[in-house]
Formats: structure tokens, C-alpha cells, sequence
């Protein structure tokens, strides 16, 4: 079953960035609090959108009235992670993976410090494939489990999580579509700064404010090896 849903080395992943909700009206998504990177591939999505309509019945129309379009609803996305680590039966991986998606329906602690409680805001990527790629709330997260180790640990699970966009006017957004304009995660390494990034990705120095925002970063002189950093699109930087 892993082998028929893996994927090689070569084959880009599919990934779920979770932030924290932004604060005030923004609809730019918050620091990110981690990205949750797939062990295998989708082997399906399902991407749904809704065109409302409405028909107001009238006595004198033989045949109905004409419908009025009132609007198209933001999209929704249900996708399937598929988790194993039957390789190593003592491990607890699995178990700590699905806390993490549990976790997206919770409402955040810096969130509620800013007095705008609200679970994370999280984006789905998976390489080019950028028409299911857009800002969103989870809505429910069901996870199976298929198979225990010895001592009773999940070691495989199926979890199906419910994606419902969170639509944005931000400027270099597609209009049609609500997608985000392309960020990169970039994992830090010694020798970063944020003057360096936004100069390498930006060739603008001055541009580390924007990165800083993107992340929540409040002290810009401690970056701790490791940590993963949202680049935001050139268009949202010099907007």
C-alpha cells in the first residue's frame, strides 16, 4: 500500500504550510507556525466550486421565472494524507502527525493574546499544480487508523482533511481565482540574515521587513538554524 502511494526522491512533495491567522482585517496569512510536509503523494483531490443562483417563483410565469445569478462561493478541497511508519514499529510518528492536523481546528494561543481567537490559517502547495493552491481554513479533519505496533501505537493512518478558502483582494493575486501569488519556503542555514534573503530574493536589502512580517519575527538578529521561512511573492513585497 506505501508503495503504490509513494513517491521518489526526484518527484516534488506535496506540502500543507500552517500560519498563524493574521491579526486585524488582513487577509494575508500570519507567521508560519510549520509546514507539514506529505510522506506520500496525494493519490486524489477533489477541488469543488459553486455558482449560486436564485429563482423567485412568480404566478404569471408559465414556465418558471429566470434565475438571477447572486455570486460564486469561495472553494473548497478535500484531500487525503496517507501516513505510515510501519518501517519502524515503535515509533510515534504517525501519532504526532495527525495531533498536528488535529491541531489546525484549534484555535491558536497567539490568536488569543491578540484577542482575535481563531484556529490556523493554512495553504496547500504541491509544486505547479497552483489551482489547488490558495489560502484556507480546515473545517473538519477525520483520521482512520489501519495499523498498531505492539505496544498499541498507531504506526498507519489515513486522515481526510476539508479546505474551505479564505478569499483575498491582495494586490498580484489572480482575481479570477483568489490564488496567492508563488511564495518559497526557505530553511535557514548559518550565515542567514533577513538583509541577506531579501537582497538574494528581492535584490532589495530593505525588502527583510517584509520577510519579518510574513514569519512574526520580532528580534531579526536571532535566526535559530533549521527554521523554515515564508518568502513572500515579489508582488506582495513591493506593493
Amino acid at each position: 500500500m506505501a508503495t503504490s502511494r509513494g513517491a521518489g526522491k526526484s518527484l516534488v512533495r506535496a506540502s500543507l504550510a500552517i500560519h498563524e491567522p493574521p491579526v486585524g482585517g488582513s487577509t494575508t496569512p500570519g507567521g508560519l507556525i510549520k509546514t507539514f510536509a506529505f510522506d506520500f503523494n496525494p493519490a486524489q483531490l477533489s477541488l469543488t466550486r459553486r455558482a449560486q443562483w436564485k429563482t423567485t417563483p412568480a404566478q404569471i410565469e408559465r414556465d418558471g421565472s429566470l434565475p438571477e445569478f447572486m455570486g460564486s462561493q469561495p472553494r473548497e478541497m478535500g484531500v487525503e494524507i496517507f501516513l505510515d511508519s510501519s518501517d519502524e514499529p515503535t515509533s510515534n510518528s504517525v501519532l504526532k502527525k495527525v495531533e498536528s492536523l488535529l491541531a489546525c481546528c484549534d484555535v491558536t494561543t497567539k490568536s488569543i493574546a491578540a484577542k482575535q481567537p481563531s484556529p490556523p490559517w493554512v495553504v496547500f502547495q504541491w509544486g505547479s499544480f497552483s489551482t489547488a493552491r490558495f489560502t484556507s481554513y480546515v473545517s473538519s479533519v477525520e483520521a482512520a487508523y489501519s495499523l498498531f505496533g505492539t505496544t498499541g501505537v498507531p504506526i498507519r493512518a489515513t486522515c481526510r482533511l476539508q479546505l474551505h478558502e479564505i478569499p483575498s483582494n491582495t494586490k498580484g493575486q489572480n482575481p479570477t481565482s483568489g490564488a496567492l501569488t508563488a511564495q518559497r519556503v526557505h530553511r535557514v542555514v548559518a550565515g542567514d540574515s533577513l538583509q541577506s534573503l531579501a537582497w538574494r530574493e528581492y535584490g532589495d536589502s530593505a525588502a527583510w521587513r517584509a520577510i519579518a512580517e510574513a514569519n512574526g519575527i520580532d528580534d531579526p538578529t536571532r535566526l535559530a538554524n533549521g527554521v523554515e521561512l515564508v518568502l513572500p511573492a515579489a508582488e506582495e513585497v513591493r506593493s
